[in-house]
């Protein structure tokens, strides 16, 4: 994947990541986080938990957006040096 493509692709996924949040659809927020961390490589990926109720969704959020944006700068780093 191209720099520009994977720039696109995590765009239009923090469009909905931000749409579901600003909705309080925190269980949709969280969907679209595990989607990003699916598109980063292997070695990037975090570990995520499994939520099991909506009363762990907003913490699973506010833990795991910080880590997912920046294992995405560390991707666009390396797609930017290839």
């Amino acid at each position: 994947m191209s720099l520009h493509e994977f720039d696109a692709l995590v765009e239009r996924m923090q469009l909905a990541f931000d749409y579901a949040a600003n909705l309080g659809q925190y269980i949709e927020a969280a969907k679209v986080l595990y989607q990003m961390n699916d598109q980063l490589p292997d070695d990037l990926q975090l570990s995520l938990e499994e939520m099991e109720n909506e009363t762990v969704v907003r913490s699973f959020i506010h833990e795991y957006q910080p880590k997912i944006k920046s294992a995405i700068v560390g991707y666009r780093q390396r797609l930017m040096n290839f």
